[in-house]
């Protein structure tokens, strides 16, 4: 392991998560953790961007996260496992930034004007939400990381990001290093609907669900559309389900869904309940740990306290060069 090779990388705490974040995420961590020192946070006041009018859910959202996260293999041995808002100085750093960026850099981030466009029950025309890539910036410089693993739909933000710190090293002398994108091979995970699965979309399969409720999510997901009937030759390559059985089905079951669908041997509604048994062994042993952990909640808590005070040692060190340069 490299203590050189800073890697910070989180989660906002809006609801539950999902197989999305499980294969476009949290097994990422997990295979970073075994080669650099990495820092994963659970991002509470970034929720509040979107759901400061209802934060009631947010504590809560983040315990869960956190046992998700652990269940899945992010070791609180091997990796900082921290919750932002028990780091105050990610919120000094973020004011400090705040007064430093141009307010048109902002202004042109893609997804900022997208998000305003695609979201309608909410009221995102807010400070907070505009300068939510000035608080992303302190989150990652905070730790002075080196890498931030990205999906080239956030590539934006990390620019921002490398902009901002650019600008406060050259106003108050070279504090921080630039972060760098770390491009990892994040696979497109369809909801069921066919778009990206999102909590946002409500077309997700949670890492909690139950297994009557995959079954019963699994029946509704769409399939190949020119396949109106069981007769009908099928097409794997253009059907949604065939794109998770690419992601979770073992090579051979892979081959005969493919081969069956194609000769129309297999109806949807067959193909529709084999996934589903697959998605529930997967899930099984996740679930297990889940469970565990939530049982022994003040266990649970006691991590995050303790990957907290990790990771405000290192903020602490941060922000007293950060006085020392502005004085």
């Amino acid at each position: 392991m490299s203590d050189s090779q800073i890697v910070l990388s989180g989660m906002r705490s809006t609801g539950k998560l999902h197989l999305g974040h499980l294969f476009g995420t949290l097994h990422n961590w997990v295979e970073l953790q075994e080669k650099h020192r990495c820092f994963f946070f659970a991002a509470d006041w970034h929720a509040l961007t979107s759901d400061y009018a209802d934060p009631s859910r947010v504590t809560e959202n983040t315990i869960e996260a956190l046992a998700d996260w652990i269940a899945a293999g992010i070791d609180p041995e091997k990796s900082v496992v921290f919750v932002q808002s028990m780091v105050p100085e990610h919120a000094e750093l973020h004011l400090i930034l705040s007064m430093i960026t141009p307010l048109g850099w902002l202004e042109r981030v893609p997804t900022y004007k997208d998000q305003l466009r695609e979201v309608e029950n909410r009221d995102l025309n807010t400070y907070g939400f505009l300068g939510y890539p000035v608080l992303q910036t302190a989150d990652i410089i905070l730790y002075r990381a080196n890498l931030v693993p990205v999906g080239e739909d956030q590539a934006s933000h990390l620019e921002l990001s490398r902009e901002i710190t650019r600008r406060f090293n050259g106003l108050y002398g070279d504090v921080f290093p630039e972060p760098r994108a770390l491009f990892t091979r994040t696979p497109k995970v369809p909801g069921l609907d066919g778009r990206k699965m999102s909590k946002s979309y409500d077309n997700a399969i949670n890492l909690s669900d139950a297994p009557a409720v995959v079954r019963q999510k699994c029946m509704t997901m769409f399939t190949d559309p020119t396949r109106v009937r069981k007769s009908d030759p099928g097409h794997p390559e253009s059907c949604n389900l065939f794109e998770f059985h690419k992601l979770l089905s073992p090579p051979d079951l892979q081959e005969r869904v493919a081969r069956d669908c194609r000769a129309a041997t297999i109806g949807c509604v067959e193909d529709k309940k084999l996934l589903a048994e697959e998605i529930i062994a997967l899930l099984e042993p996740i679930q297990s740990r889940r469970h565990e952990l939530l049982r022994e909640r003040g266990t649970l808590l006691q991590l995050l306290r303790d990957g907290s005070a990790r990771a405000r040692e290192r903020a602490q060190e941060t922000m007293a060069a950060v006085r020392g340069a502005l004085g």
